[in-house]
């Protein structure tokens, strides 16, 4: 698919609110217990331009977007470009490519499908702190965090917000993302040292950065997306 001047400007658009205001909102906070992965709710602009223009924009304006805020956080560029671009890409060009697919289809199947898969990771919290792998007081705060965006979600359900499309969208789009940034740290762990200090992780930190992207950034997602995406539908003729 081609880009027209249209599409790299509003890229450019997204790459720039995405950046700084991540940089200004991320506010020092890092995974609990492990570090590295920032506190970002400025997850939800890049799901805009992907639901609201093409996932193409929404993936490229974020990936531009998070390379320029690592290096004004962290300033490695290897790091960026082997875990943070690829995961940013992939999960905003899901989000809008999954919304595109399922089109305007809703029910309850669809919204039942979209709670269960919250619970997945809180099981995998569990799963964590039962092993060993995590002390029990990490694992209460993530616990915490991860009930507390599964309520977000499901108000956002019930108050109909957005439509199950949507939702699903950004959960498999946030999740994908996310198990890219877990794998991908830990790996890049391995031969190389992270910020902190971090070398050689355990596998368990995958999953614990997994757990901390997601649920830390999906309450931002499902419920600051959809009504800007109606606010941008009134303006701007909506292209699917």
């Amino acid at each position: 698919m081609s880009f027209t001047t249209r599409d790299i400007v509003l890229t450019a658009l997204c790459a720039s609110l995405y950046a700084f205001l991540g940089y200004l909102s991320h506010l020092g906070l890092f995974a609990f217990g492990v570090g590295v992965v920032r506190f970002w709710p400025v997850v939800f602009i890049p799901a805009v331009f992907s639901i609201a223009f093409s996932p193409l924009i929404g993936g490229f304006g974020a990936a531009l977007g998070i390379f320029i805020s690592d290096m004004l956080v962290h300033g490695n560029p290897l790091l960026s470009l082997s875990v943070g671009v690829p995961a940013n890409f992939l999960g905003f060009y899901i989000i809008g490519w999954v919304y595109r697919k399922l089109g305007g289809r809703s029910g309850l199947t669809l919204y039942s499908i979209n709670i269960l898969l919250q619970f997945i990771p809180l099981v995998a919290t569990v799963a964590l702190a039962l092993a060993g792998f995590i002390d029990y007081s990490v694992a209460l705060t993530y616990i915490v965090v991860t009930i507390v965006s599964i309520l977000a979600v499901v108000v956002v359900i019930f108050k109909a917000v957005a439509p199950p499309s949507q939702l699903i969208a950004y959960t498999i789009g946030l999740m994908t993302g996310s198990a890219v940034i877990g794998l991908g740290l830990w790996v890049y762990s391995q031969y190389l040292v992270l910020p902190f200090g971090v070398y050689q992780a355990p596998i368990a930190y995958a999953l614990i950065w997994f757990l901390w992207t997601y649920y830390t950034e999906i309450p931002f997602l499902v419920t600051l997306t959809p009504p800007i995406v109606k606010a941008i539908e009134k303006r701007v003729r909506w292209t699917i």
